[in-house]
C-alpha cells in the first residue's frame, strides 16, 4: 500500500502532521477522521508497485476490460445521487436501495460502480469507505458530505442537498458554457472566411495588378501588406502550422505548473466581456459549496480545504487558502475574505452578518442564489451584446481586405483611361 503524509487538525484545533499507509487517498483520509483528525492536506509519500492482474483475477469492479477505472459521469451521477435520497426518504436499507438503482441501470459505467459499492457495503464497510474505493466517481465533496450523513443519521437528507447542489452547478456551469459556444462558432467561421480569402482570392488579384499595372508599379502600402501576408501563407503555410502547434503546447504546459495555471486563470477571471461571468460563477460556486458542507455538518476547516480544491480556479483557490489559513489562527471568514480583494464588498458583508447571527450557511445559500441570477442575467446580456460585436469585427476584416484590393483598381481605370 502507499505511503501518505498527512496534515490535520485535532478536535481542540492543534495541527498534527504524520504518515499512514492505506490503500487510497480518501481511505486515509476515512482511517483519519475516524481517528477525530480533520485532514487539511495529504499526498502520497511513496507510491506502491503496480501489481499486475493475472488472469483468474480479472480487472476488479472497478476497471472494464483493463482500459482503465470505470466513472460515473457527472449528469448520470446526479441522477443517481437524487434517486438514492428518494429510496432512503421511503425507508428502504442502503444495501437493498444500491441494489435497486444497480439493477434499473442502463449505464454499464453506472452499473458496475453500483455494484462495486453495495459489495463493499455488505462486507462491513460504510457508505463512504465503499464510495472512497472509486475516487473517479466521487471527488472529495461527494465523500464528506456522505460521512456528514452517516454522523448526523440523515443521509437522505444529505443526498438529497448532494443532489441539489449538483443539479444547481450543472445548471449555471451550462448557461457559461452555452454563451461561450455562439462567439466561439462565429469566431471560427469568421477565421475560415479570412484565410480562404487570403489563401485563395488574394493571389488572383496580385496576377491581375501585375498584368495590368506591371511589375515594377508601387501599390498602396495596404495593399502590399496584405499581398505580403497572402504570400506568406500559400508558400510557407507549414509555419503557421508550426507556429498554431507551438502556441497550443506552450498554452498547456503553462497550464500545468502552478504560476502559469494561475496566471492563466487570472486573466480569464479579468478578461473583457466573459470576465465579470466567470468571476459570478466562481462566487456562486464558493458560496453554494461552502454554504452546502457547513450546513451538512462538515467542520467549517475541513469546508474550507474542500471548496480550495473544488474551485476551479487558481485565483479563487489562492483567496480561499488565505482565508483557511486566518481561521485556523483563531479568525472569522468575514475579514480574511476581504483581504483577498478577490470577492465582491457585497459578499463579505453578507458574510459578516451570517457570522454574527450564526446563520451563515443560510446566507452563503442567498449569496449563491443572488449571484447565479446575476450569471443568468449577465449571459443574457452578452448573447445580445456579442451578435453585433462579432458581425462589426467580421465586417471590418473583410472591409479591409476588399479595400485593400481595390485600391489598386483606381490605378487601372486610370492607366486604361488615359
Amino acid at each position: 500500500m502507499p505511503l501518505f503524509t498527512y496534515t490535520a487538525m485535532d478536535g481542540n484545533g492543534k495541527e498534527r502532521k504524520g504518515k499512514i499507509d492505506s490503500a487510497s487517498e480518501d481511505a486515509a483520509v476515512i482511517e483519519l477522521r475516524a481517528k477525530n483528525l480533520y485532514v487539511t492536506s495529504i499526498r502520497v509519500a511513496v507510491k506502491a508497485q503496480k501489481v499486475k492482474k493475472t488472469a483468474a483475477g480479472g480487472s476488479g469492479g472497478g476497471f472494464n476490460m483493463n482500459l482503465g477505472p470505470v466513472v460515473i459521469k457527472r449528469k448520470e451521477l446526479t441522477v443517481v445521487t437524487r434517486q438514492l435520497a428518494i429510496l432512503l426518504a421511503a425507508g428502504l436499507p442502503l444495501i437493498r436501495s444500491l441494489r435497486t438503482l444497480e439493477k434499473q441501470a442502463k449505464n454499464p459505467s453506472v452499473k458496475a460502480v453500483l455494484g462495486k459499492t453495495s459489495d463493499i457495503v455488505e462486507g462491513g464497510s460504510t457508505f463512504a469507505e465503499a464510495l472512497a474505493q472509486s475516487p473517479k466517481s466521487f471527488d472529495k465533496l461527494y465523500l464528506n458530505m456522505v460521512r456528514a450523513g452517516e454522523a448526523s443519521g440523515a443521509m437522505e437528507v444529505i443526498l438529497d442537498r448532494l443532489a441539489g447542489f449538483m443539479e444547481k452547478a450543472a445548471r449555471i456551469s451550462g448557461k457559461v458554457k452555452s454563451a461561450m459556444i455562439y462567439p466561439t462558432v462565429i469566431l471560427s467561421i469568421s477565421i475560415l472566411a479570412i484565410v480562404g480569402l487570403m489563401i485563395f482570392i488574394v493571389p488572383n488579384f496580385r496576377k491581375i495588378f501585375s498584368d495590368l499595372l506591371g511589375p515594377d508599379e508601387p501599390l498602396p502600402g495596404i495593399t502590399e501588406f496584405l499581398i505580403a501576408v497572402s504570400d506568406s501563407m500559400v508558400e510557407t503555410w507549414y509555419y503557421w502550422l508550426i507556429g498554431i502547434f507551438v502556441i497550443i503546447v506552450v498554452y498547456k504546459i503553462t497550464g500545468k505548473i502552478p504560476a502559469g495555471k494561475y496566471g492563466i486563470d487570472w486573466c480569464k477571471y479579468n478578461m473583457p466581456l466573459f470576465g465579470p461571468i466567470i468571476a459570478k460563477t466562481a462566487v456562486s460556486r464558493f458560496s453554494r459549496t461552502l454554504g452546502t458542507l457547513m450546513s451538512s455538518g462538515v467542520p467549517v476547516l475541513s469546508a474550507l480545504a474542500i471548496v480550495k480544491e473544488t474551485s476551479g480556479n487558481d485565483v479563487v483557490s489562492g483567496a480561499v487558502q488565505q482565508v483557511y489559513d486566518a481561521v485556523k489562527e483563531g479568525d472569522g471568514i468575514a475579514v480574511p475574505l476581504g483581504k483577498t480583494k478577490v470577492f465582491p464588498e457585497m459578499v463579505i458583508s453578507m458574510v459578516e452578518v451570517g457570522e454574527e447571527t450564526g446563520k451563515l450557511p443560510e446566507m452563503l445559500d442567498k449569496i449563491a442564489n443572488t449571484y447565479e441570477e446575476e450569471v443568468d442575467n449577465a449571459v443574457g446580456a452578452l448573447t445580445s451584446l456579442i451578435e453585433p460585436l462579432m458581425i462589426v469585427a467580421l465586417a471590418g476584416m473583410v472591409g479591409t481586405i476588399v479595400i485593400a484590393l481595390f485600391l489598386p483598381l483606381t490605378k487601372i481605370i486610370e492607366k486604361m483611361s488615359g
